[in-house]
């Protein structure tokens, strides 16, 4: 092999995780030693900042969490000193396709989206996961330890996300809650344009919405039939005299099944949009059934935000490092997270990539996208919020994970400064207490080929 050749090979192995090489970790399991973290500086996101504090962890969960000399540390603990380190929460990116796609250039490795059709909501993420990624492993050494992992945004109804945990083992080890919420997305991206004179629909905006709506009212139609028919039968049950067979059993309609716990409000729409117009268009539908709504991005809505706190729903921003439109002020989209903020509503910020939607690779800077939304306005409090505790309530974990409370995962951090600064680096990932190695494709590479 020709030295540039090799060289060349060796770019493509630093640049591109390339699937199917383990980083060695082993499966989260319950701690059966306690581990007493002790003299580190803990951000409790929850109940304020604890400079010299002490965290314990026994059997995957946090057990004791507060100041030097009022915790009791157990006799056969694990004492890892962390004076001059900072612990905080596993951060928690709202909005990820890390298992679904490895290199981006490699049609191969990418399960992103299903673009047989525009309303596809029985797609199961879940499905399509793959736990063996090299990307988690590298956004686990920069203190993710969790994410949810959401189809591609090239259909309207994508498919049902998952939330997953950052450590090693099989998907269903990883995956914490499947079909966590519904990945919904509407605007220009969605349209099926095609090239001239094409006939595919919807290639309007127009066509989105009245296939949405229609699809939903086909969903309400499906299950009314249901119900008709389950009490057609206990009817039959209770006549003897019917003298009739078996009927034929009920057909199904996974698509329209699929929709139904959302028309229910019993799981979150996760609608991706972008422009303030789009976004009162979408929610006048959401309004109409009943959807509970997570926005995502609204990355130029800034004339709509008053309106988006009214409705009292929790928002996601991301890209934030987009470019502002020729009518919009330099700082829009930098300053967006401070002014919902501001006006009361719930954010989460997710590592989504400029100019795109959420990304695989770009996870580990999820700390960097709020350390910018701190730097432009937004309390550095919310901020770290915002990928964390917000999060984990947004999707059902609150009372799981996003801040170290006594009772939750045990998903820690220690790093050696402020977690969202560029300068800091994390020193160890504890998942349900379980320490995890601190390797990556990347760091591999770099220790051989720094020899």
């Amino acid at each position: 092999m020709t030295t540039a050749r090799t060289a060349t090979l060796l770019l493509f192995s630093v640049l591109f995780a390339a699937p199917g090489v383990h980083s060695g970790a082993q499966p989260a399991a319950a701690q059966s030693a306690p581990i007493a973290i002790v003299g580190g500086k803990l951000l409790t996101v929850s109940h304020g900042t604890i400079e010299n504090g002490v965290l314990v962890m026994v059997d995957g969960k946090i057990a004791a969490v507060g100041e030097a000399g009022k915790v009791t540390v157990p006799s056969n603990a694990t004492v890892v000193d962390a004076h001059g380190l900072t612990v905080y929460p596993g951060l928690i990116d709202p909005d990820s396709t890390l298992g679904l796609t490895e290199v981006a250039a490699d049609e191969m490795s990418n399960d992103l989206s299903e673009p047989s059709d525009e309303i596809m909501p029985h797609m199961h993420v879940a499905d399509a996961f793959h736990a063996e990624t090299e990307l988690i492993p590298v956004a686990r050494l920069n203190g993710v330890t969790n994410a949810v992992v959401a189809p591609g945004t090239q259909d309207s109804v994508a498919g049902q996300d998952i939330f997953i945990q950052l450590t090693a083992g099989n998907r269903d080890q990883l995956i914490l809650g499947r079909d966590v919420a519904l990945a919904m997305n509407f605007g220009a991206e969605q349209r099926r344009r095609g090239g001239r004179g094409s006939s595919q629909f919807p290639s309007t905006r127009m066509g989105l919405i009245t296939q949405l709506r229609q699809n939903l009212l086909d969903a309400q139609h499906y299950e009314a039939g249901k119900e008709a028919a389950k009490k057609k039968a206990s009817e039959k049950v209770g006549d003897k005299d019917s003298g009739k067979g078996p009927d034929k059993p009920e057909e199904r309609d996974l698509k329209l099944e699929a929709l139904l716990p959302y028309l229910h409000g019993e799981r979150p729409v996760v609608v991706g949009v972008y422009e303030g117009y789009d976004v009162e268009t979408i929610m006048k539908v959401a309004a109409e059934f009943h959807l509970k709504v997570i926005l995502n991005h609204v990355t130029h809505s800034q004339e709509v935000l008053d309106e988006i706190a009214a409705w009292k729903v929790p928002v996601i921003v991301g890209p934030i490092y987009d470019l502002p439109r020729a009518n919009e002020r330099f700082d829009a989209v930098y300053t967006l997270p401070a002014e919902l903020a501001r006006r009361g509503v719930k954010v989460a910020i997710s590592s989504a990539e400029a100019g795109g939607p959420g990304g695989a690779h770009t996870v580990r800077n999820l700390p960097y996208a709020a350390g910018f939304a701190a730097a432009n306005g937004l309390p550095y409090d919310d901020a770290l919020k915002a990928i964390t505790l917000n999060v984990a309530e947004m999707f059902g974990f609150g009372d799981k994970l996003g801040s170290l409370d006594v009772g939750k995962m045990a998903n820690v951090v220690l790093a050696n400064g402020d977690p969202l600064d560029v300068r800091t680096d994390v020193k160890q990932v504890y998942i349900q207490g379980v320490a995890q190695p601190m390797i990556s494709r990347q760091t591999r590479l770099r220790e051989e080929y720094s020899k």
